[in-house]
């Protein structure tokens, strides 16, 4: 309904009578219209898009040097208590990656994230083997050299190419301490599937990046990446800076191991279900579900959870829900030292107090 226009008083024309005020008359009080509104500084693009440091999420950063060879990892870790959520990445990530849902992990876990070979700051002789085989045996030298003949619990948790990786360590039982396996959003149908376009999707997106926060706003505004404060952390280590272009660029070279990638996936839902420990199967949607895990998953062979409302990266996306999951997933198969239950986690078969 139109408010009557004969009840509203028309508002002055600017500057009207104003070079006629009596002087004996008061100051009529300023019109709102008059003065420029005062308004909160808006946030530019920049700022909405500056990298943040890892370590208000992880507590520490260090190299585990493989002896006698010249690979040297990266590894991100946090938390002094409880079992090892030992992170792996997806192909193109980092352990960054993980960042936010290590924040909440440690308060009830330790948590280590490695940079896979070819990636973030890890340093190899050959960056371009990123053969199945490679990278397991990769997996295995960090866990050696880092906790020696007396490793602690582990629950491998692998996204996407590092759900691979996760399954084959698993499925060949070349960790004795692994006490769960949980992969994120990766199933071999699908993958298997989306070989043949990933050449294709790998060239057509951006190459080159003029500062940190165009790499990080072209993640979230191409929708890779939905939840701005984790690709604020993960994103810088997903580039390098080459002083030949003056610009950034995607650090791993994934265009140069197609060799590899039928590698990862083959076989990968038979040897999910024969890793003999207790599994989480993480999805963004039913419809990656082939029919071996299917039959698996009515069988009740591992535990499935499809977690509404993200993208393919699921701990960046929900990372407080993500970690949840996770410690769910280690109170629930009482993973810890000695086999205990960590402190402060309700198993589900509880009742509530």
């Amino acid at each position: 309904m139109e408010p009557n226009s004969s009840t509203l008083a028309p508002l002055p024309e600017e500057n009207q009578n104003q070079d006629h005020q009596d002087p004996s008359e008061p100051a009529s009080a300023p019109s709102a219209f008059s003065s420029k509104p005062i308004r909160p500084p808006t946030q530019t693009s920049s700022e909405k898009y500056s990298p943040l440091d890892w370590k208000g999420y992880y507590d520490q950063e260090d190299d585990v040097c493989i002896p006698d060879s010249n690979d040297v990892f990266h590894i991100y870790t946090a938390g002094k208590e409880g079992p090892v959520v030992f992170c792996l990445h997806g192909g193109g990530y980092s352990g960054l990656s993980f960042a936010i849902s290590a924040r909440v992990i440690k308060e009830k876990a330790r948590v280590v994230a490695m940079d896979l070979r070819g990636h973030g700051k890890s340093s190899t002789e050959n960056e371009i083997d990123m053969s199945i085989e490679t990278l397991c045996k990769d997996v295995q030298a960090v866990v050696k050299t880092m906790y020696g003949d007396s490793p602690p619990a582990i629950v491998l948790v692998g996204h996407s190419m590092g759900g691979s990786v996760a399954v084959h360590v698993a499925a060949k039982k070349m960790l004795p301490s692994l006490a769960g396996l949980v992969v994120v959003d990766v199933v071999e149908g699908t993958a298997m599937a989306s070989l043949m376009h990933m050449q294709k999707i790998l060239s057509n997106r951006m190459q080159y990046f003029s500062t940190l926060e165009k790499a990080i706003e072209w993640n979230v505004r191409g929708g890779s990446l939905r939840n701005i404060e984790s690709a604020r952390i993960s994103i810088p280590g997903t580039v390098k800076y080459d002083d030949s272009q003056k610009c950034y660029r995607h650090r791993a070279r994934l265009e140069e191991t197609e060799q590899y990638w039928r590698g990862w996936y083959e076989g990968l839902s038979e040897k999910f279900l024969s890793s003999p420990v207790p599994k989480l199967l993480l999805l963004a949607g039913t419809d990656r579900l082939d029919r071996t895990l299917t039959i698996g998953q009515m069988q009740g062979k591992f535990q499935m959870v499809v977690v509404r409302h993200t993208g393919h990266a699921i701990q960046e996306d929900v990372p407080d829900e993500f970690a949840s999951l996770i410690l769910n997933f280690v109170s629930r198969n009482r993973i810890g030292p000695r086999g205990v239950e960590i402190p402060g986690i309700r198993r589900p078969s509880q009742p509530l107090a």
